[in-house]
């Protein structure tokens, strides 16, 4: 029977750090994938992934056991990203223009990026606010329940829901428009 996070994280609570690199193994690529859809850079991914795992380490004696350790970690690495934004006015930042964004997706992997249809979906998920970005590549590219993103947001179900919605209705909006292009 395999060990599970919540365990291993109260091993790393108390003080055996070790059991870090298990936890590291299980969500290191889960957290990169969002780090990259979020910023659109793999080199940064790695810099905040490696930042997320400071962080726990660091505020290890803050681990709640009763709560999903899933969503502990996801509020960290928003807190990561957030932090990261803050420092580089990343928030403020609106590249609207089409022809920038193509720029900066050329640092993409190709394999993001293997057809025109998938390189439209990325142009439109990257021209959306960055909070649209987040709320669906949690719910749609990391797959994770209403409940979870609700408690990594300290929102309600309801209110997550409603943004995903709109926020799906804007990228289908951007996407259709990019189309046309």
């Amino acid at each position: 029977m395999a060990v599970t996070d919540e365990t291993l994280m109260q091993q790393v609570k108390q003080g055996d750090l070790r059991k870090t690199s298990d936890l590291f193994d299980r969500y290191h690529k889960q957290l990169y994938n969002f780090f990259v859809k979020i910023t659109f850079d793999r080199d940064l991914g790695h810099d905040l992934v490696q930042n997320v795992f400071l962080r726990m380490i660091k505020y290890r004696k803050t681990y709640n056991e009763t709560k999903a350790f899933k969503s502990w970690m996801y509020q960290i690495a928003r807190n990561v990203y957030a932090d990261h934004a803050r420092k580089n006015k990343v928030l403020g930042a609106d590249l609207a223009d089409v022809e920038q964004v193509k720029t900066y997706l050329a640092r993409v992997d190709e394999k993001m990026v293997q057809d025109e249809r998938e390189k439209l979906l990325y142009i439109s998920l990257f021209r959306l606010t960055p909070a649209q970005r987040e709320i669906l590549i949690l719910t749609r590219f990391q797959q994770m329940k209403y409940e979870e993103v609700a408690k990594i947001m300290d929102t309600s179900v309801a209110n997550i829901k409603v943004k995903v919605h709109r926020a799906m209705h804007k990228l289908r909006e951007t996407y259709l428009e990019l189309e046309k292009i």
